[in-house]
């Protein structure tokens, strides 16, 4: 008799698949602060860094050094002023600087390099390469205050990172670059980590603090914000005198790069196991990102929008894709609309219609304008009356199509029979149509779209 085992690990496994699809190729930049290499859930990073290797994702990896550098200058009974939130470099911090600089990045080098057969990273064979891919100059003279050796990036060998990752390397840097004179400069970790994933047009900036992410007023993480909503934390932040945080340092470089095109940055917890592998290979994440904000948004659908929904339907409604509605009923049903609003002009909708006695819902009215169906807009809309019926209690959503079965079916959704539907609907089935039913079981709680 076979013995029967959890098969958790299996259901997760094929859950974070799409996730794993997702992310294969995508260029991604990592920020790892001092204090995320100081503590004690590091090693368990380095195993995550290397697993994300091993799926195929091109990584940069930024380490910085600020506590290790302080913790340096201390022994040596050397005290260096900061000017604006930078540290003022002198020639005696300089060569502190580079000491623990050189420190980290061989300590994190070797880290990467472990391939023990008892260790996660067993038969791992990574190449980690490091070099002179950024060059500096002097930060100069500001307000009076000479920053002597402290930096800032004057160029990036682009063309360089993008050799090493093609071969599948990873590429690390730290916070000491050379300049075209011979010298070297002290730079800020996030200024490196931001202007790389900006030139290298990464799909991805990550970074580290010792929270969940950015915590509301009520306590939560915030899962989701835009640019301009991340900027007004960091200014309330720098208000309160929070200069130099982790998280202060992370979200001036994710609004940077979010405004220059970076897709998303994310925020995670160095202190929590798993945090990088959570954030990036499940449906509920479990940080914060910053999302690029954009002229075309998915909202809940308004009185002011049935012209353009009854504009971009009614060539269906012609063709006999979409069932007819007339501009009294759309008036009557718009609370269930959503609609994706770009520039002010509707070009795709969507509609839910609840059954609560059957916890279930019909998906309907589903249409993209003509000139958008080439991208991810369908999709959207989907995750998003997804996100809806969950929130209304709802364990299953079905739709009946005529056309787009196969879409559907990519999607997730199974071919169903009539006997599936809720009673009511069953009453309401049209015979002559004979649209097929596809059902769609919602597993879990989907607060994130899939890496785009």
């Amino acid at each position: 008799m076979l013995k029967l085992r959890s098969t958790a690990l299996v259901k997760g496994f094929r859950q974070s698949a799409p996730y794993v699809n997702a992310h294969h190729n995508k260029t991604i930049v990592i920020m790892l602060g001092g204090e995320a290499i100081a503590d004690s859930n590091f090693g368990n990073i380095v195993n995550d860094i290397a697993l994300l290797n091993s799926l195929g994702l091109r990584l940069v990896v930024v380490y910085g050094a600020r506590p290790q550098i302080s913790q340096n200058l201390e022994k040596h009974g050397l005290e260096t002023p900061y000017h604006k939130g930078i540290r003022v470099t002198d020639a005696s911090a300089l060569e502190v600087v580079k000491q623990a600089a050189g420190q980290l990045q061989l300590d994190i080098t070797a880290r990467l390099s472990m391939s023990l057969n008892n260790t996660p990273m067993a038969g791992a064979q990574i190449n980690v390469v490091s070099g002179n891919f950024v060059i500096a100059q002097p930060l100069g003279v500001d307000e009076g205050i000479d920053y002597c050796h402290s930096g800032r990036i004057r160029r990036i060998d682009i063309d360089g990172i993008h050799r090493q990752l093609d071969q599948q390397a990873i590429v690390l840097l730290g916070p000491v670059a050379s300049s075209v004179t011979g010298e070297c400069f002290n730079l800020t970790s996030e200024e490196v980590a931001t202007q790389l994933a900006i030139k290298l047009n990464a799909d991805k900036l990550i970074g580290f603090c010792s929270l969940q992410g950015v915590i509301g007023p009520k306590g939560n993480v915030m899962s989701e914000l835009f640019p301009h909503q991340a900027e007004d934390i960091l200014t309330q932040r720098e208000n309160a005198g929070d200069t130099n945080s982790g998280t202060v340092r992370f979200l001036r470089g994710a609004v940077a790069a979010c405004r220059s095109g970076v897709p998303r940055s994310h925020l995670l917890s160095y202190k929590v196991d798993g945090s990088l592998i959570q954030e990036l290979f499940s449906v509920e994440g479990i940080g914060t990102q910053i999302v690029t904000e954009s002229a075309e948004r998915v909202r809940k659908a308004t009185i002011d929008d049935i012209g353009g929904i009854l504009e971009l339907i009614r060539p269906l409604e012609e063709q006999g894709i979409l069932v007819r509605r007339s501009r009294e009923q759309l008036e009557q049903e718009i609370p269930r609309f959503t609609v994706i609003d770009r520039d002010d002009r509707i070009i795709g909708c969507a509609a839910l219609y609840p059954y609560h006695e059957s916890q279930s819902g019909e998906m309907a009215c589903v249409a993209v304008h003509p000139d958008y169906r080439d991208s991810e807009r369908g999709t959207r809309l989907l995750q998003y009356i997804q996100q809806q019926a969950l929130q209304e209690g709802l364990k299953n959503i079905f739709v009946l199509t005529t056309r787009s079965i196969h879409w559907f079916r990519e999607h997730g959704f199974i071919e169903a029979d009539i006997s599936a539907l809720p009673d009511a609907k069953q009453e309401l089935y049209n015979l002559q149509r004979r649209s097929k039913v596809l059902t769609l079981a919602l597993n879990g709680h989907l607060k994130r779209q899939l890496a785009r």
